[in-house]
């Protein structure tokens, strides 16, 4: 690939180059990553130590209590991991109807926030499944920045507070919540100091005892008191039971390359759908950022998404299969409806039978690590164990109230999920690990960065600076404000229906991206990282 260098769009960012790399929405958490680097450790120690910080600078977006994935790039292969949490045993359609009821279409009413929306958090025990199979250095190491910052306390960036003012209201009053996020009875602000001691005891706790302490000591103790004293269903049974799980990823040719996402409960299949379809047109041959380009880019999401809204679950409950889904000649006839005159309204397709944090890394010997941990919505379920800092994700409110939805919540079954990591191939090697977080504007992003690059050739900090489009549930359309005016109205002339979606947590999502320069490993990487966070690509 050679790259364009120039970057058309307003940015104070610049492509960073180095033979080791760390790339996330924080600097400290990048930092902590390099540091580890620098300490003889490898690309997945470094993701490791980056995710545990950010649990303590970025708390507005994951904490200890998240769900995460990961693709790693390791001895000659790619390999996937689900640390996804599934419901807890308690939770089945009669324990919602119960508590909440039915909306007139008789899907049960479940709730978006508080203990109802708790699956069993993962993340922690993925840290713990991804060093015990590639770590270098001991576990105990990677959590010492963590523990530092927790203790010392981290002065709040920009974007970090300007998230966190926004949750106060909808979650002051979670259990633990106020007594872990708004001292003085506020959300701090930019430039404050906000000690997390809380954290810090948990994350020693792990140092000491490992990671299992989560689902089965003393960690895994408090969680369940604090459950049952404040009405949540999780029990000790569903922690200790839970193990996160190794799979084998999905993936698509683009261009003459291979796009690599996690298999569902995930979305990342949206984006290898939408690619699949937009490989049947001549992209190249467009205006970069003229109307037609994202006109179909737009209409290739909307397919992708009425097909993974349908069908898309915990895989053992899906009747499609993502090879049908990903079928070619299934892909070609949904390309076929797109119409370069008018926006349409999706429908499901028939296959034949048969609020995120994201992080990447790469080292001199060439492993490379795409990984990506949540609480969703924010702060998640606004639920915070009191004493260890532990704030709990939402994901449960990923699954669906419909009876006759694959996604219909039901016990031990993983939710629909929004967050994916990704990773790029040629010819079986390794060529960038990215993401860019956001809800339902992972795929997207990830399907508008890799035509920018792949098709236009332009540089990764440009791609991920050029302006983004956001295709809504509802299959209305949301642009960013340094849209271009110009395609702005000629997409609505199109049919398009523009909406303004206040989204503070998920915005136009935030990237980070490691593209591998050549096959030599000597030659090194080149790392974005995203303009809209105040993160950093860092290396040496």
């Amino acid at each position: 690939m050679t790259f364009n260098w120039h970057n058309p769009y307003l940015t104070p960012r610049t492509p960073v180059f180095a033979r080791n790399l760390v790339a996330t929405s924080h600097p400290l958490a990048a930092q902590a990553g390099n540091r580890i680097l620098l300490e003889g450790g490898n690309a997945v120690d470094a993701a490791i130590a980056s995710a545990a910080t950010l649990t303590i600078v970025e708390p507005v977006s994951n904490g200890l209590g998240s769900d995460a994935f990961a693709l790693v790039w390791a001895d000659g292969e790619l390999h996937g991991l689900n640390a996804s949490g599934p419901a807890p045993n308690a939770w089945d359609l009669s324990y919602f109807r119960r508590r909440y009821g039915e909306d007139a279409q008789g899907r049960v009413k479940r709730p978006e926030r508080g203990w109802d929306s708790v699956t069993i958090p993962g993340a922690v025990a993925g840290w713990e499944a991804l060093h015990t199979r590639f770590g270098k250095l001991p576990f105990s190491r990677l959590l010492h920045s963590a523990i530092d910052i927790a203790e010392r306390g981290v002065t709040l960036a920009p974007m970090v507070a300007k998230k966190w003012q926004a949750a106060v209201p909808i979650l002051a009053e979670q259990p633990g919540f106020a007594e872990a996020f708004m001292p003085d009875g506020r959300a701090p602000q930019t430039g404050e100091l906000f000690h997390f001691s809380a954290a810090a005891r948990t994350l020693r706790l792990l140092a000491d005892q490992g990671a299992r302490a989560f689902y089965e000591g003393e960690i895994a103790e408090a969680i369940i008191q604090w459950a049952q004293k404040t009405g949540g269903a999780l029990t000790l049974e569903d922690l200790r039971a839970w193990r996160p799980e190794w799979v084998k990823p999905i993936s698509q040719q683009y261009r003459g390359y291979e796009v690599h996402e996690i298999p569902p409960n995930g979305q990342g299949i949206a984006a290898l759908i939408a690619l699949g379809i937009l490989e049947q047109f001549d992209v190249a041959s467009m205006a970069l950022d003229g109307i037609d380009v994202q006109h179909l880019q737009i209409e290739a999401m909307k397919l992708a998404f009425a097909d993974v809204y349908q069908y898309v679950a915990d895989p053992g409950a899906m009747d499609i299969t993502p090879e049908q889904m990903l079928d070619k000649h299934y892909l070609q006839q949904r390309a076929a409806k797109i119409d370069f005159t008018r926006a349409r309204l999706p429908s499901a397709g028939m296959p034949r039978s048969g609020g995120t944090v994201y992080l990447t890394t790469a080292d001199e010997h060439g492993m490379m690590v795409s990984f990506i941990q949540s609480n969703y919505m924010g702060f998640g379920s606004g639920i915070v164990v009191p004493g260890y800092g532990i704030s709990l994700q939402n994901r449960g409110a990923g699954f669906s109230g419909d009876p006759k939805s694959a996604n219909v919540v039901s016990p031990g079954k993983r939710p629909f999920h929004t967050i994916i990591p990704a990773f790029l191939t040629k010819g079986g090697q390794p060529q960038m690990s990215f993401g860019v977080m956001g809800g339902d504007m992972q795929p997207q992003g990830h399907v508008q960065t890799l035509v920018r690059m792949l098709d236009f050739h332009q540089q990764p900090q440009a791609a991920c600076d050029a302006p983004r489009w956001k295709v809504n549930r509802d299959f209305t359309l949301d642009l960013e404000s340094r849209f271009s005016p110009e395609v702005a109205h000629q997409l609505q002339q199109r049919g398009h229906q523009l909406k303004t979606v206040n989204d503070p947590y998920m915005d136009f999502g935030a990237g980070q991206f490691i593209w591998r320069l050549s096959d030599n490993t000597n030659h090194g990487y080149i790392a974005a990282s995203d303009s809209r966070r105040d993160g950093q690509a860092l290396g040496f």
